[in-house]
């Protein structure tokens, strides 16, 4: 299994170039640990949380990473683009990480930021679709006019080409089942978000795999998030991560983004997210990985080992002890032989059956 991380945002009130800088630090550190990936989100007037904008603090980064280690954003808000401007900064980008680069997008969610960036939200399905239907336009290096609802363009002759053919990986965000749908449908990958246990990974993975399948394309291994948090007992390891995460998951619980309730994270939170967390002693999070690999198509997997209001030598700290004690234990376990792929989502054919049915 091969190990990433999420860079995460930073409250407003750091400095923009400490801020940076302890990104800088974040990747030595990773690199030492063992880490492969490196991958970053993104929103736009975002309050009293920041995040740099990942296409330039990608290019930064790439001159900072070893020869076997990848780069991503996950997400970039597609809908939210002009797509040729979006295509653009994207094959360049493939250009500057020498083809190292995967690239997530997503509808996005949060209604306040379209509002601020005058795009109507009710819009971000059909502009997404339409924006990466123009971006691999672009990426094919063939003069082409496209006519839909938001982008009419005529007589365009693209002039970047990717380093990757037919361009970079494309790593589908989605916390929903229908986003499932769209990643089998149109993705390469979906990044499967930290908040579900086992059962409604699979459920996802295998609504995707149909989308593959109309498609003629074979499931491989996908990306999957997964929150951990090691600690000497598994007492204080829960302790410093309900410290470190409950206000970002009440945040994401507060814009309806996740599958968890407000209340039920309020009345105990722990509890709510056990299951879908790697949190406690190094051995206990290690069989929870080691069950993620054993059960599910996954790799890499990619961890966040940073929370807002964290200092950058806890951050670090958190990363020294993956690396010591976690990730050399899970290099050592093989990510799911794909001919088991189709068997190790049987269990749930039905009821993905049901959702296709249900999600047309």
């Amino acid at each position: 299994m091969k190990f990433g991380m999420l860079v995460s945002d930073s409250p407003r009130n750091i400095d923009p170039v400490e801020q940076l800088d302890g990104l800088l630090r974040q990747v030595e550190v990773g690199q030492e640990n063992g880490l492969s990936y490196f991958d970053i989100g993104q929103h736009f007037l975002y309050g009293e949380l920041r995040w740099l904008q990942p296409i330039p603090v990608l290019a930064r980064l790439a001159a900072e990473i070893d020869d076997h280690v990848r780069l991503g954003a996950t997400i970039l808000l597609a809908p939210l683009y002009n797509p040729v401007i979006l295509a653009e900064e994207i094959a360049t980008l493939d250009i500057i990480t020498r083809g190292r680069l995967d690239v997530g997008l997503g509808l996005g969610y949060r209604k306040d930021e379209f509002a601020l960036l005058n795009v109507p939200f009710k819009e971000r399905v059909s502009r997404f679709e339409e924006c990466l239907e123009i971006m691999k336009l672009c990426w094919a290096m063939e003069d082409f006019d496209y006519h839909g609802r938001h982008w009419r363009i005529e007589g365009a002759t693209p002039h970047i080409q990717c380093v990757q053919e037919p361009h970079p990986p494309i790593w589908m965000g989605a916390h929903s089942r229908v986003g499932a749908r769209r990643a089998g449908r149109v993705g390469d990958c979906f990044t499967i978000p930290p908040e579900y246990d086992i059962h409604e990974m699979r459920v996802r993975l295998g609504i995707m795999a149909v989308g593959f399948e109309e498609r003629g394309k074979a499931l491989g291994h996908q990306p999957v998030r997964r929150n951990t948090f090691v600690g000497p007992t598994t007492d204080e390891a829960i302790s410093q991560f309900v410290k470190v995460s409950r206000d970002r998951y009440l945040a994401y619980a507060q814009k309806e983004l996740d599958r968890y309730d407000e209340q039920e994270l309020m009345r105990n939170f722990f509890e709510t997210v056990r299951d879908s967390v790697a949190v406690g002693t190094a051995q206990q999070v290690i069989d929870h990985l080691t069950l993620l690999a054993k059960e599910l198509p996954v790799d890499p997997i990619v961890i966040r080992p940073e929370w807002p209001g964290m200092t950058i030598d806890e951050v670090v700290e958190n990363m020294e002890v993956m690396g010591r004690e976690i990730i050399p234990a899970l290099a050592e376990v093989p990510p799911m032989p794909i001919e088991d792929i189709p068997s190790s989502l049987a269990s749930v054919a039905d009821e993905v059956a049901r959702e296709i049915e249900i999600l047309g």
